[in-house]
Formats: structure tokens, C-alpha cells, sequence
């Protein structure tokens, strides 16, 4: 059974806040012809979210779903480098919010883990996901396809 630790309780304790000596600016206002998504913040306000994201990863998600890092199932320490993987595990972040917040029903955390965890980590941590070729303590960023504008 895996053991949460002090972090972790905290960090469910706190719906994902940064430790109290840690400065915390209110959430963006929601813009109402998008729906609240990092990709979609800039500067401070994409700082500030991506701040509380990794608090989040690094003080509940790692130590209690990180598993085993093994070249069929990597994980890269500079994660906040891969543009995709903030996408995934912002969404995961924002649904394990909604799931497990006040307002969650006694089954959302079950709905969590099998609807959003599970399909998730399989993307992040597939051989071919956003960490293909990263290894434990190195970091390869991904080759994306080029795209051609209208000019060319």
C-alpha cells in the first residue's frame, strides 16, 4: 500500500496551494469565451499557474502515482520544459480540483482515478509520449513536426 506522505496529506489538505509561507495571487479571472486552461495564460498569470501545478505534481501526484521511472515507463525531472505535458497534467490538476473539492459527490474520486489519472499518466509516461527519449537525471526536449505557413 503506498504510504501518502505529510506533503502529500497537506496538499489534499489544501486543494493544491503552495505551503502557507509561500506568496499565493488570487486565481485569473475566468475569461468567459474560453474555458480556464494554462495554454491560454501568459507571463505572471502563466507563472503564478504553473507554480501551483507543480506544487501539486511534486507534492501529491509524484510521491503517491509517480511509480517506477523504467524506459517503458519514463518520466522526465524537467517536466515543466515539455509544453505537452503541462497540458496533460494541468487538466488532470483541474479535474482532481472538481473531484475532490467540496462540492465532489463520494464516487468522483473513483471517477478521477479511472476516467482522468489512469488515461492520462498511460499518455505521459508512454515510451512515445512527451518524455520519449528523456531518462532519469537527463532531459531531450521532442522533435515536433515543422509547419509550413500560407506563403510556403
Amino acid at each position: 500500500m503506498t504510504q501518502v506522505t505529510p506533503t502529500a496529506e497537506r496538499a489534499v489538505a489544501q486543494t493544491a496551494a503552495p505551503p502557507d509561507d509561500e506568496p499565493v495571487a488570487a486565481a485569473p479571472e475566468a475569461d468567459e469565451s474560453r474555458p480556464f486552461f494554462i495554454l491560454y495564460l501568459h507571463g505572471a498569470e502563466y507563472e503564478e499557474e504553473l507554480r501551483r501545478l507543480s506544487y501539486w505534481v511534486q507534492a501529491l501526484l509524484l510521491p503517491v502515482y509517480g511509480g517506477e521511472v523504467t524506459s517503458s515507463s519514463p518520466w522526465c525531472p524537467r517536466w515543466r520544459e515539455h509544453a505537452e505535458a503541462i497540458a496533460y497534467l494541468h487538466g488532470l490538476w483541474l479535474a482532481w480540483q472538481e473531484r475532490t473539492g467540496p462540492q465532489a459527490q463520494a464516487s468522483d474520486p473513483a471517477t478521477w482515478h479511472q476516467s482522468y489519472l489512469w488515461p492520462t499518466m498511460d499518455v505521459l509516461r508512454s515510451p512515445n509520449g512527451p518524455f520519449a527519449g528523456c531518462k532519469p537525471g537527463s532531459h531531450r526536449p521532442k522533435e515536433r513536426p515543422q509547419v509550413q505557413g500560407d506563403d510556403g
